[in-house]
């Protein structure tokens, strides 16, 4: 087997292991927060919004921070600290004495997070042209549909187990990841010992800087569109339910049922994006994720509702690995690691940005106007893409300076 195949199947368990980690607390925080002694209904709810919302924004902080790093230490080194760290910091969390304690570890576990932007620069630099797009689209598979099960995977746990446990599961699963890293993932890196530029100077050097910008938006726009229902699904799942038992169950699935098509979809559309121009393939994903969003309002069953989150997966399967093999293509490899930190930090920034804007819309206006702004934004970058990007390549015959 290839190296570069090898470390592909390492870095994807380790990064699904990783992404569960980030999301796996939702469903069960509140309750692990009355656990901890919180019994007001509206601190509880204060205290899951800060713990939830905080990991992504100290992530989207430091994630540049950790991709600076990776380039001038090596990714290698990026994916142990990441796996140890949070293994460490996971497991604690299961046994935090009051909330506050909790918080503390949820705002480190944001600044120890990196193995995604390792992940994925180690695979863009190792793996050749002709694989990019199918080895992106393979990893990127890992970190939605963990993000996606998270939440499943942890309510089950906490059900049916134990609160605690659920920390305790999830920090176990990354020292395995932490110790199949350290075995079987091998990079050859030398180290650089000139003077690691800046951001700032190191970004005139990047030959499409527009074009980057634009994956960058993209990134966060879907991130922002698979999060924007999250707080929203319960109630709306209430709403067009006809049977008011396992709601939250359904609610659990509708909000995974992405995970499970952008698993089945990803690498098969990184692999179409090799053949045809990953350009093309962002274009129409966005045009059909966008359409998808739209009689997602008008759903009259929970399982109509189920469907269209399938399909609309499906479609969002092709947005995360068309993006990187761009970015891939117009970031010298020196940079790769800086480059995919801001992308990383664009993703996270889209999660906390969607939790926001679907409570905030269904608060103000309804739940249903949920789907349409969020639709709004998709065909918006899809315009957006269309003009900056698809015209562009399409003039070059899809050609980019390397």
């Amino acid at each position: 087997m290839p190296i570069w195949k090898r470390n592909l199947y390492v870095c994807w368990f380790g990064l699904f292991v990783s992404s569960i980690g980030m999301s796996q607390i939702a469903p069960v925080l509140p309750l692990y927060i009355q656990h901890l002694g919180i019994h007001s209904s509206a601190s509880i709810a204060q205290f899951s919004g800060l713990a939830f919302g905080i990991t992504y924004i100290i992530s989207a902080i430091f994630s540049p921070v950790w991709g600076k790093a990776a380039d001038k230490y090596g990714r290698k080194p990026m994916l142990l600290r990441a796996s140890l760290g949070m293994a460490i910091v996971i497991f604690s969390m299961g046994f935090a004495s009051n909330v506050y304690v909790l918080l503390g570890l949820r705002l480190l576990q944001g600044i120890i997070t990196g193995y995604g932007t390792a992940c994925t620069a180690l695979i863009a630099t190792q793996t050749d042209k002709q694989h990019a797009g199918w080895a992106l689209g393979t990893l990127s598979t890992a970190s939605i549909s963990g993000s996606l099960l998270g939440p499943t995977i942890g309510g089950f746990i906490g059900e049916n187990v134990g609160l605690p446990d659920v920390f305790y599961i999830t920090g176990a699963l990354l020292l395995v990841s932490f110790l199949t890293t350290a075995l079987f993932v091998k990079e050859s890196f030398t180290r650089q010992d000139k003077k690691i530029l800046s951001f700032k100077e190191i970004w005139p050097t990047i030959p499409e800087k527009s074009l980057t910008i634009v994956m960058l938006v993209t990134f966060f726009v879907l991130s922002l569109a698979l999060y924007s229902i999250e707080p929203i699904m319960t109630v709306y799942v209430s709403q067009i339910s006809q049977n008011s038992n396992h709601i939250a169950l359904i609610a659990g699935i509708t909000f995974s049922v992405s995970g499970l098509a952008n698993i089945i979809a990803a690498p098969r559309l990184g692999k179409l994006s090799d053949k045809i121009g990953a350009q093309k393939v962002i274009l129409a994903a966005l045009v059909v994720a966008g359409v998808i969003f739209i009689p997602q309002a008008f759903v009259t069953h929970p399982w109509q509702l189920i469907g269209l989150r399938f399909l609309f997966g499906l479609a969002a399967a092709g947005l995360m690995p068309s993006v990187n093999v761009l970015i891939k293509k117009v970031t010298p490899d020196a940079l790769t690691g800086r480059v995919f930190g801001f992308a990383m930090s664009a993703g996270y920034l889209g999660v906390f940005g969607g939790a926001v804007l679907g409570g905030q819309v269904a608060a103000h206006l309804g739940t249903r106007y949920v789907f349409f702004s969020t639709s709004a934004l998709l065909l918006l970058n899809a315009v957006w893409v269309y003009f900056t990007v698809y015209k562009k390549l399409s003039r070059s015959a899809g050609k980019l300076p390397s």
